[in-house]
């Protein structure tokens, strides 16, 4: 176990019973793996599992999530997979109010929620005080039209008129930030581009799962992915909307599949190297995010009985 800050109290505020728990970190760690050993070890009556891993969401993608199997959940209840449609934009805002409802019901109930994945924001909005502005769908239709017509680079220029900080947050090519950032803009009158420091909604106790072997790991699992027939997933997804997807369809895995069946690839082969190249550029921008969290305690390897003794420090 690495060095960490413990558990981050939060005076002042009402507290349900029991704590929150994450489990956090990069892609292909083994969160989903000792998220279910835990709840195995706390007492499997004890606790319930709520997923934080945006793409697990979506119903169908599977394969390319590492989506734990229904036969392999040991009967341990998991909330918050396969809700969304792959044709359905992502939205934190209703993430969040799914996500506290299960965890507050479970807290009442004297269960402990054990929040598991590797989707920041999404891990931040159930634990932490952070309220996000909600969507219109004519305001979000108006700039997205203006986006196809336009393309990102004008809408970002729109942008910086408006709201430079969040524009300097915001790549110019990317057009889905943009027209999020121009929507809040517009319902809100403003946008902040950094988010608040870390203030506990619960008791938390936050894990953070990262291996010395990510590398390599990363590699075995997308070479998994396309053993189990991530290639034959996709083409059915595509039967339903994941190309059309805005969020979807920009997963890992699913958008090189995507543009291989595109044509964008020479060969299958260069969309699966494509896939391992992204996916490691995404956990060192997950290590980041996570390393400014006060609150996680790191493992280098999942250890059960730490984290065990952690949480029923908590309890």
């Amino acid at each position: 176990m690495r060095d960490g800050a413990g558990r981050e109290a939060a005076d002042g505020r009402s507290r349900q019973n029991g704590p929150v728990v994450a489990i956090v970190g990069p892609t292909a760690a083994g969160k989903s793996d000792l998220a279910i050993d835990v709840v195995e070890a706390l007492g499997a009556a004890r606790a319930e599992i709520i997923n934080a891993d945006s793409m697990q969401l979506y119903r169908g993608m599977d394969i390319g999530t590492a989506k734990v199997p229904p036969d392999e959940r040991r009967g341990i209840p998991h909330h918050l997979l396969d809700v969304w449609d792959v044709t359905r934009t992502a939205d934190v805002a209703s993430y969040q109010r799914d996500a506290r409802e299960i965890a507050d019901r479970l807290l009442a109930e004297g269960r402990i929620p054990v929040l598991v994945g590797g989707s920041g924001l999404y891990v931040r909005a159930v634990l932490d005080e952070l309220e996000f502005p909600g969507t219109d769908p004519a305001v979000r239709a108006v700039l997205e039209a203006r986006l196809a017509e336009l393309g990102p680079e004008a809408l970002h220029a729109e942008l910086a008129a408006v709201a430079p900080e969040a524009a300097e947050a915001i790549l110019s090519s990317n057009g889905r930030r943009i027209v999020r950032a121009l929507e809040v803009v517009a319902l809100t009158g403003g946008f902040t581009a950094r988010l608040p420091e870390h203030r506990s909604r619960y008791d938390v106790v936050v894990i953070g799962l990262d291996r010395p072997d990510l590398d390599d790991r990363i590699v075995r699992r997308v070479d998994r992915m396309w053993a189990a027939g991530l290639v034959d997933e996709v083409r059915e997804l595509e039967k339903v909307g994941l190309a059309e997807g805005r969020t979807a369809s920009r997963a890992l895995g699913y958008a090189q599949v995507l543009g291989w069946l595109r044509g964008e690839f020479a060969s299958e082969e260069d969309a699966r190297s494509a896939t391992v190249t992204a996916t490691r550029r995404f956990a060192r921008r997950q290590r980041s995010w996570f390393k400014r969290d006060p609150r996680i305690n790191w493992l280098d390897q999942p250890d059960v009985g730490i984290v065990r003794r952690l949480v029923e420090s908590g309890v």
